[in-house]
């Protein structure tokens, strides 16, 4: 759902990239979802490498890291608990041991994601330490993703979730409403892969051009709304697609997957 919407500056059904298609994050959706189904009795470290070896073989690129890094405890929690809430996915992440640890540096190196920078303590890159959530605390200011393990996936339950179903409710439409949350999430935060692989101004850049849609959108002002989304996309595809907004498609996806499993809204194809 979340590849399928026409998000400026990703992949979509519309737009593919150099190196990575439209279908290759269908295939490794699917993948991914074959690997969650059976591995219910591995822990999330082994599950997320389990999914990032899998994706790697199947479609020989990095798609799905940061969305496997949010689904994994995620899809636990709603396995061991029955609920999907903040209080329990803390608990999953609070019960994560060494283990998991040197399962989730083996995911990210076997990925080869783009712009990991190092931090001053704990790099995701270097020897895997016990305790997996101080290494992401030590990246979280430089990464959404790492900062949703230090803080019990805040952002994605206290803002992703509630936009979303404010903009299903609004719009009846799934896909513009993820659109529309995208654009705001960006207006927000800028956008961590941008930052860290372009710099920090070029994601403060991307902040401001996404506020104008989201003005526009606002205004009610419907041409300049989505005159300013094809300005913000065209921008974003520019350099070789390097000013890709790849974390905030991350944590839209995370925020679809809370919205679906607890009844907040509902898929836009027909399942059994």
């Amino acid at each position: 759902m979340e590849v399928c919407a026409p998000k400026p500056g990703n992949v979509h059904r519309g737009a593919d990239f150099a190196d990575v298609t439209f279908e290759d994050f269908v295939v490794s959706a699917e993948v991914f979802g074959n690997v969650l189904d059976d591995s219910t009795e591995l822990g999330v470290g082994a599950t997320i490498l389990k999914a990032i070896e899998v994706t790697r073989s199947t479609v020989g690129t990095n798609t799905n890291l940061g969305m496997v890094l949010l689904l994994v405890p995620l899809a636990k929690t709603l396995f061991l608990n029955g609920a999907l809430n903040q209080l329990n996915v803390s608990k999953t992440l609070e019960s994560l041991d060494e283990n998991d640890a040197k399962a989730v540096y083996a995911a990210i190196n076997h990925a080869k994601p783009g712009g990991m920078g190092a931090v001053s303590e704990m790099d995701l890159a270097a020897k895997p330490p016990s305790d997996l959530i101080a290494a992401m605390r030590a990246s979280a200011s430089q990464d959404m993703i790492a900062l949703q393990f230090s803080n019990g996936f805040s952002e994605v339950f206290d803002e992703v979730v509630p936009l979303l179903e404010a903009a299903v409710q609004r719009t009846s439409d799934l896909r513009s409403a993820t659109v529309e949350v995208h654009l705001k999430l960006i207006s927000r935060y800028g956008d961590s892969l941008i930052a860290r692989k372009c710099g920090a101004s070029v994601s403060e850049n991307a902040s401001r051009m996404a506020t104008i849609a989201v003005e526009r959108l606002t205004e009610n002002k419907e041409q300049e709304y989505l005159s300013a989304v094809a300005d913000l996309d065209f921008w974003m595809r520019s350099d070789g697609n390097r000013r890709n907004p790849g974390t905030t498609a991350d944590l839209i996806t995370a925020g679809l997957f809370v919205g679906f499993a607890n009844g907040i809204f509902s898929p836009t194809f027909k399942s059994e």
